[in-house]
């Protein structure tokens, strides 16, 4: 899989192309300091993953990742924690805190493969069947008997979700929107752009995040409020 790095920073460049260098299955073809000549090569060549920085001179990475190509992934890597909730309304599939750590960078590598694959394989996957309490999904030529108390989350990335059960995942493709419209609503709720979170799998929660298990889920600012007015507050034992 191949890839660029826009980061105005040199030693940031510096940095991601190490990381790059030490992750056997990526490449990185180009690298730039700047949006203006990152859109005019992304316009002329496929690039299959870029790592973009958002704090930038003229536009930011929040507003050129709205102009990425539908099939180039995208993670962000910045010094700021505070974007990461943002960074997902763009279909950001991931976001890295500088300093990063070759285990962490590897790790939303790994996330891009298996998107990269999704993106290239031809697929008629979808929601067959709905029931009261389960539903059939059609993934990898077979259908798939998913148990609504069995999902932990399902994440959306442009076409396709994930669906995230205890020990598997099942991938469609179905945007989320679709997805979340057939699921009880009395259990299931939009966290952000990217994710519908079974609140009954929650193990804790902030302002910002969702812990599901080793899972750290972003709360969108469009959705915080209905979230935690309908699944949070009413909730809490001593107010």
């Amino acid at each position: 899989m191949n890839c660029i790095i826009v980061d105005d920073e040199p030693l940031a460049r510096k940095a991601i192309q190490k990381l790059v260098n030490a992750t056997e299955s990526l490449e990185a073809i180009a690298s730039f300091n700047g949006t203006n000549t990152t859109r005019e090569f992304l316009i002329k060549n496929t690039v299959d993953l870029v790592f973009l920085d958002i704090q930038m001179p003229g536009v930011n990475g929040i507003e050129f990742a709205r102009t990425i190509p539908k099939k180039t992934l995208l993670v962000f890597t910045t010094a700021f924690h505070e974007f990461a909730s943002e960074s997902y309304e763009v279909d950001a599939i991931d976001y890295l805190i500088k300093p990063i750590k070759l285990e962490r960078f590897q790790k939303a590598v790994e996330k891009a493969q298996t998107y990269n694959k999704l993106f290239h394989t031809d697929t008629n996957s979808n929601i067959e069947n709905i029931s009261n309490d389960y539903i059939f999904v059609r993934a990898d030529r077979r259908m798939f008997k998913v148990h609504f108390n069995d999902i932990l989350y399902i994440e959306g990335l442009k076409d396709y979700v994930i669906i995230y059960i205890k020990d598997q995942r099942v991938v469609t493709l179905m945007n989320i929107k679709t997805i979340y419209d057939l699921l009880p609503k009395n259990f299931f709720v939009r966290v952000s752009k990217s994710y519908v979170i079974n609140v009954n799998k929650i193990d804790a929660v902030d302002n910002n995040t969702v812990y599901i298990g080793k899972t750290e889920i972003p709360i969108g600012n469009i959705y915080r409020d209905f979230f935690f007015n309908e699944f949070v507050t009413k909730k809490i034992l001593n107010k």
